[in-house]
């Protein structure tokens, strides 16, 4: 396993295909569906598919991609955070999602603060973007916290979302 970085509190790590069963439990979330969308990953085998052709494929096109977050403490797996390149957008994006029993604790915000650090510098990326629902408050709230600014509001798979841009300085 490839370890990105730390924080404090958590670990944040290269998916391997042994993460099937924690991704069929994530994108099955009640607010994965809700907020990002339904990926239809119903069984371990789905979520092997999806590991493939979206984290691992990403890793050895990009050099980057989704990450597992878990915490130090335990190992438990809480969530997924990382940065990807969309064909859909002009810059890579900051992407994440937690399941909904590790929100509203800081996790999202300590996890993503520890990537964009450790991306940027490994990658030499200079921009990234991120796109979220404009009625997940919780989303828009932590990109403006991390220092993305509203850029404007365009439509991607069928939604209207709010693109944000961060420029390292």
């Amino acid at each position: 396993m490839t370890l990105i970085c730390q924080s404090k509190r958590l670990n944040v790590r290269q998916f391997t295909l042994d993460d099937a069963p924690f991704i069929v439990g994530l994108l099955n979330d009640a607010s994965f569906i809700r907020y990002i969308a339904d990926k239809k990953v119903r069984t371990e085998q789905d979520a092997t598919e999806f590991l493939r052709h979206g984290p691992l494929a990403s890793y050895q096109a990009h050099g980057f991609g989704l990450n597992l977050v878990e915490r130090r403490e335990d190992g438990e797996p809480i969530g997924m955070c990382g940065v990807l390149k969309r064909d859909e957008l002009e810059c890579p994006d900051l992407g994440y999602a937690f399941l909904s029993r590790y929100t509203e604790q800081g996790y999202a915000t300590e996890a993503a603060e520890a990537v964009l650090e450790a991306t940027l510098l490994a990658s030499g990326l200079t921009t990234v973007q991120a796109v979220t629902l404009p009625d997940n408050q919780p989303s828009n709230r932590l990109l403006e916290k991390l220092g993305f600014r509203l850029q404007s509001q365009i439509m991607l798979y069928g939604h209207r979302n709010n693109l944000y841009q961060y420029t390292r300085v």
